[in-house]
């Protein structure tokens, strides 16, 4: 919430929401005939989900408008494909992390393993697409840094006032595998920690996003390139008061692996490379964690999901765009990189 109203962090990708154009920033006001003013978020999100195939009407103001949209939302079951792949040319592959689900590290791996076999060629580059990647489960942020990063690397670790509140988490099964369950990891090729690679992010990407983020770059595994991510780098604790009431409290913030803090300040990428386009009445800006009223300020500058069940690792080259200026620019560095390897 801000000031009162309810602000789009990041539709996540191929939900009602993004395909009626909902925009990272956007500030819905009301909701059908029902001002937003006054509602907490718990209201308003219980306001927004009905009866698939019903309709709801959004009033939102976006930066840069002159007036107010109106958009209208037909509501769905909403079951997202939390990896898609595709081999853009032979040699570079491909992937893109809507959501940090249960199952997406798992589904990540067999993505992988089908492109590399297609490839039919040694692996020359990785894309991993982060972009309006709201984030999700720890244990999947994980998952997804081990498949890069060598074995035993750390991936982030976590400050609080409480021993509890303080944990460092690896690039090792016991930090991603529930208990018993096979390492879906093991099996991957060894490319897939040495081809040269690009991690694309935006200010949609959040949480969970900036942990991968700022774990491959940290260990120097990826050029990270976009545009200045979300900064969402704190653990919340929600403690039941009964009577239906609880109390959130912030307990710990994340630290990626060089001691960053991730909280309000987020991933500044190696490269930046905005948007080329921008579509008239946008400023080309996203909302970020440090905007929000009431955001946990980072101190080095004075610190709910649906199952995977969608087929993974088939999506084919629609899933990128020719007009994906961000994307063509991550390909020319991978191609870049070869070459200097090569040498």
């Amino acid at each position: 919430m801000e000031d009162g109203f309810v602000k789009v962090v990041a539709p996540i990708e191929d939900t009602p929401a993004w395909r009626a154009g909902l925009k990272s920033g956007d500030l819905i006001i009301k909701l059908d005939d029902t001002n937003v003013k006054g509602m907490t978020l718990g209201e308003a999100v219980k306001k927004m989900r009905g009866k698939p195939d019903t309709d709801i009407v959004l009033t939102l103001i976006r930066k840069g408008d002159a007036k107010p949209r109106i958009i209208t939302i037909t509501r769905a079951v909403i079951q997202i494909q939390s990896v898609k792949s595709t081999l853009l040319e032979p040699g570079y592959s491909y992937f893109r992390v809507t959501q940090f689900q249960e199952h997406t590290g798992e589904k990540l791996a067999e993505a992988i393993n089908k492109r590399f076999a297609e490839a039919n060629t040694p692996m020359k580059g990785i894309i991993l697409d982060l972009r309006n990647d709201p984030g999700g489960l720890l244990n999947s942020a994980v998952s997804v840094s081990a498949a890069f990063l060598p074995k035993d690397k750390l991936v982030v670790y976590t400050e609080g006032r409480t021993r509890n509140a303080r944990m460092k988490l690896y690039a090792q099964p016991n930090y991603y595998l529930r208990r018993g369950n096979r390492d879906y990891l093991a099996d991957l090729p060894q490319e897939t920690k040495s081809a040269a690679m690009v991690v694309l992010v935006n200010g949609g990407s959040a949480s969970a996003s900036e942990i991968v983020a700022g774990a491959l770059q940290d260990h120097k595994r990826a050029v990270i390139m976009g545009t200045q991510t979300f900064g969402k780098g704190s653990v919340q604790t929600i403690l039941p008061m009964g009577n239906e009431t609880a109390i959130k409290l912030t307990t710990a913030r994340y630290f990626t692996p060089n001691g960053r803090s991730i909280q309000a300040k987020g991933i500044t990428p190696d490269i930046i490379v905005e948007e080329a386009t921008i579509q008239e009445g946008e400023s080309g800006t996203s909302l970020r964690e440090a905007d929000l009223t009431g955001a946990l300020e980072n101190e080095e500058n004075e610190i709910e999901n649906k199952d995977d069940d969608a087929p993974t690792g088939n999506a084919s080259i629609s899933i990128v765009s020719k007009d994906d200026y961000q994307l063509n620019q991550a390909i020319n560095l991978l191609k870049g990189l070869q070459i200097i390897r090569a040498n």
